[in-house]
């Protein structure tokens, strides 16, 4: 080998950088072990410790915020946490920048664009298309009321529709920039390690990933808020008062509520009403004979000259907006009071089940006399008192506005509502005259929390539009601890047994080919130390199925030095000529090629901890192709060197899988039967059963929860449908106290508020069954935590509709990519043709069994995100396998291999045998290991790898080769035939 020196070079530099790299890794997990030990599982007091260090110097210079930025991140599987993608509504900026027209066709096209968006279609384009649908050509998009206003002011009445779209088309993007900015600036004030958000192309979606956030519900609102804050007057109790009343009486006869001992003198039982309103007294201490629909809901009526109407049971809030929403009630409002909005005050921790009541005094148009867009900044503080206030300071226009708001408000005698979101947060009146300067408190019944999240919504700003949850994972981090275990033990035990394989098989060659392995695993972590990369489950998965792939080079390089020696070549004329182009160079980078290109396209195509997967499977390609081709072969040079005997074997396998003489194009017809019936079973069992869609393809919300004890299934399958009102599947997931909750409830509806009567709705259900768990145990995430939501996830209708079609073309997309490059690899289609048929047959093949045997397995046969990953993996397995054998036939063909042209091929298929069974066992250990010790939730997953890999063995000997045969035309057959003839006789003629 030349270069021998720059290689070593390469190779210890390369290592020194790795250790370097993986040092920050290590010295985290160093001190975040201090923080648990120190905390004793209270995270909060965890996170202290570790902000307490966090500026401190603590590795080469460098503070400890320093150093654990540089770490290897752990992804949500295993550290646990809160993966969202939200959805940023195209339709609430389109409808902003046309200042919210009335226009009808306007109007239909976003619906429509909304309805029937169709596959990766985003939803601006969907827009355009149902515009010029339902125009006709009638109206323009620069039309004086629609974009041609003040809200866009780079719009002229005589642009052109695609002048329009140009510049709507920009301010969408910077819309959505801006949201981005605003969601980055408020996921930096969570407090969690390595934060992660980054746009999804430019489809509105952005993704936001939190491990170790534990508080699900509170960065759910957070994450979507959309600051609307506004400020607005209030009605009193007393001015609002008559209203409530009359509503109560209207209520009574269209409620039906009326009971034996109706009250007959009705004006009596108003003034005990009008006394129950104006002097807080509480419901159920002022009893009448008569049932009032809405005043009994009361839990203490307000202080005369209070903005507060009442206090209500949270439970209540519902019934109460259905009666005050009301056409027929709304109907009983004064003139000068047609416009006001209730709006519901913020729960206190004091009084978390009961909530005020407030009245608005708003407007025709909804405009607020001032909104938060005026505020340039806010900071969370303590008053005099120690009570936890927000300070905003405005700019001078809403400083101006302020002071006669708030002189208004002090000639009146009125209250000024803070509203956030439609929920009043304070309504103080105003002792002190109007506030000038622009700085103003907002108080109230806080928290410290409370206070931190309003003050980091207002300084991020204001997002350009509401900000939907279309997609969610929850995981526990003690479902992350197991993931994590299960992975460790899985790969420690796949390198061992790769190892024992090879030290068994190879004798010394395999040790070299060890620490070749050894190193390609260092340089791999080393390398995703440096990039950032995210480690995750699938991506361990993606190690291990490295460690086994990693090896085939040297196998294809010892096989290939194996059959040089038994030919009478010196040991270094053998080594020379198996690191050749045309000894096994040519396959090795054919194989590894059509295994970067499947690599390539799950890398485009998926998402989270798919990517992960496919970022270790290509730099493990790379890093192995380094060390095998390498490393390895310095050992053996110097081995060559030093004299030393190198056999490629032991005494025990010398002989293994040699001098095989098998006819597998006699078999071509039994093969092909075979195949036949798999594919004709396995369309049958798709009509019949169909397969088992995961959320991930139909939409849902899943659910892996863990139980104390052991739970039958069928039984909460039955109760939660009751509770749902919807079908809820329930499956035992790994052990029988722990299952796989699944439902489309309500999964079309977006917000917080959906996500949280889920959550509660789930809670109902399942509360005989939990014990005496909270709530809020049941369904945050905790350290050490045993039983309740372990993992959650939700994926919207739109996100699954855009991963079927991403996962098909996924699929297509690979096998179209590697047929045309063994076309330009191999200069005939047929090579091309038989591949595809292989692997067509393949993928055919593992969805068949999972359509069988999906309603039977004790594991999980979704066919999800995981399943692409791993039907791309075979189809990359295969082709490499498939390359082999047909870089060995090329190889015969243009040699002087005897025979007629299915003799050629026969003896090409068994050269290569003792390659493809090496390969083949070492790949199918490892994956038995990881489908044994991987975990639960990659069993499916490795299930289809481990049958993908001996349906690809078989597909490649026995299927691949005939159709090969049988496609390619007969006078090129009989020239290779006379070539190869020629070339005997004149071999003859030479002896």
């Amino acid at each position: 080998m030349q270069n021998k020196g720059l290689v070593k070079f390469f190779a210890i530099i390369f290592a020194l950088v790795s250790i370097y790299q993986l040092s920050f890794t290590f010295v985290t997990s160093h001190y975040e072990k201090k923080a648990k030990e120190f905390a004793q599982g209270d995270s909060e007091k965890e996170l202290l410790y570790l902000d307490s260090i966090g500026n401190q110097t603590v590795f080469l210079g460098e503070t400890f915020n320093e150093v654990r930025a540089k770490q290897i991140n752990k992804g949500l599987d295993l550290e646990g946490g809160i993966n969202v993608t939200l959805q940023i509504s195209i339709k609430d900026i389109l409808k902003s920048l046309a200042n919210n027209s009335k226009n009808a066709v306007f109007n239909k096209a976003l619906a429509e664009a909304e309805k029937n968006r169709e596959g990766n279609q985003t939803y601006l384009n969907a827009f355009y298309d149902a515009f010029e649908k339902e125009s006709k050509g009638t109206i323009k998009l620069a039309s004086p009321e629609i974009f041609a206003n003040r809200n866009l002011s780079e719009v002229t009445i005589e642009m052109s529709d695609s002048k329009v779209k140009s510049i709507l088309n920009q301010q969408v993007k910077e819309s959505i920039e801006s949201a981005y900015k605003v969601l980055r600036e408020r996921i930096d004030k969570f407090g969690v390690s390595q934060p992660n958000i980054q746009m999804v192309g430019d489809s509105g979606r952005i993704l936001v990933e939190l491990p170790g956030a534990k508080d699900v519900d509170r960065i759910k609102n957070l994450l979507q808020s959309t600051a609307q804050l506004e400020f607005w007057e209030t009605y009193k109790v007393d001015e609002i008062g008559n209203f409530l009343l009359a509503a109560n009486q209207a209520l009574k006869s269209t409620e039906n509520v009326k009971t034996e001992e109706a009250v007959k003198d009705t004006t009596a039982a108003a003034q005990t009403d009008v006394d129950k309103l104006l002097t807080g007294v509480s419901a159920d201490t002022t009893k009448t004979a008569e049932v009032n629909p809405l005043l009994d809901l009361f839990v203490m009526g307000g202080q005369q000259g209070s903005p507060i109407l009442g206090f209500f049971n949270v439970k209540d809030t519902a019934q109460v907006n259905s009666y005050l929403k009301r056409a027929d009630i709304r109907n009983l409002l004064p003139a000068d009071q047609k416009y006001a909005r209730f709006a519901w005050g913020k729960p206190s921790k004091k009084t978390p089940d009961m909530v005020e009541l407030y009245a608005l005094k708003t407007n025709r148009d909804g405009v607020p006399p001032m909104s938060g867009s005026v505020i340039t900044a806010a900071q969370d503080e303590f008053d005099q008192f120690g009570k936890p206030t927000v300070a905003m300071t405005m700019n001078s226009k809403g400083a101006k506005t302020w002071e006669e708001l708030t002189g208004k408000a002090y000639t009146e005698n009125s209250n000024i509502a803070i509203v956030l979101d439609n929920i009043v947060y304070s309504a103080p009146g105003v002792t002190t005259g109007p506030i000038s300067g622009g700085r103003s408190v907002i108080s109230g019944d806080f928290t410290v929390s409370d206070t931190k999240d309003l003050a980091n919504i207002l300084k991020a700003g204001k997002l350009p539009a509401s900000a939907d949850i279309v997609q969610s994972e929850i995981v526990g981090p003690s479902l992350g601890q197991q993931a994590i275990d299960a992975g460790m033990l899985s790969a420690v035990a796949g390198l061992i047994i790769v190892a024992l394989w090879m030290v068994f098989y190879y004798g010394r060659a395999g040790w070299y080919a060890n620490i070749a392995l050894l190193l390609n695993l260092l340089f791999l972590f080393g390398i995703l130390a440096s990039l950032g990369a995210v480690l995750t489950l699938p991506g361990i998965a993606g190690i291990v199925l490295t460690m086994g792939t990693a090896v085939d080079a040297n196998i294809l390089i010892y096989e290939r030095a194996k059959e040089c020696v038994r030919k009478g070549m010196s040991l270094s004329d053998s080594v020379k000529a198996s690191y050749g182009w045309h000894g096994a160079m040519r396959p090795i980078v054919d194989a590894n090629v059509t295994h970067i290109l499947t690599g390539l396209i799950l890398f485009m195509f998926g998402t989270g901890a798919i990517k992960g997967f496919a970022t270790t499977l290509l730099i493990g390609i790379v890093t192995s192709l380094f060390t095998s081709i390498f490393i390895a072969r310095m050992f053996l040079d110097r081995d060559i060197i030093k004299g030393k005997v190198l056999a490629f074997s032991t005494s025990i396998t010398k002989n293994w899988f040699t001098n095989f003489n098998f006819d597998f194009l006699k078999m071509k017809k039994v093969t092909y039967s075979i195949s036949a019936l798999i594919v004709i079973v396995s369309c049958i069992s798709f009509a019949v059963n169909g397969l088992d869609q995961g959320t991930d393809f139909v939409g849902g919300r899943t659910f892996q929860v863990k139980f104390d004890k052991e739970v039958n299934a069928t039984q909460i399958s039955d109760e939660l449908g009751e509770i749902f009102g919807v079908n809820v599947e329930a499956k035992v997931f790994g052990n029988k106290n722990q299952l796989k909750i699944t439902t489309k409830y309500k999964v079309e509806e977006e917000g917080a508020a959906v996500d949280q009567e889920v959550n509660e709705l789930l809670y109902k259900g399942l509360k005989p069954h939990l014990g005496a768990q909270t709530y809020e145990e049941f369904v945050n995430a905790t350290e050490g935590k045993d039983t309740g939501i372990i993992q959650a996830s939700k994926i919207g209708p739109s996100v699954a509709k855009d991963v079927k079609t991403n996962a098909y073309w996924a699929v297509i997309g690979s096998m179209a990519l590697i047929f045309i490059y063994l076309v330009i690899s191999f200069r005939k289609w047929q090579y091309s043709l038989g591949a595809i048929v292989s692997v067509a047959h393949d993928v055919i093949f593992v969805l068949g069994l999972y359509s069988l045997l999906y309603k039977f397995m004790p594991f999980h046969m979704e066919i999800d995100q995981h399943f692409i990953a791993a039907i791309l993996t075979v189809i990359g397995y295969s082709m490499n396998d498939t390359v082999i054998v047909f870089d060995r036939v090329r190889e015969f063909i243009l040699g002087k291999t005897k025979g007629d042209f299915n003799q050629i091929v026969n003896d090409s298929v068994n050269t290569t045998l003792s390659r493809t069974i090496n390969t083949s066992l070492t790949l199918i250990m490892v994956l038995l290991i990881m489908f044994i010790f991987g975990g639960d939730s990659i069993r499916g997953f490795i299930f289809a790898m481990l049958v993908g890999v001996v349906v690809g063995t078989y597909s490649s000997l026995f299927l691949a080769t005939p159709v090969l045969v049988d496609t390619m035309p007969r006078k090129d057959k009989e020239e290779i035939e006379r070539r190869h003839l020629e070339d005997d006789e004149e071999n003859e003629v030479i002896a």
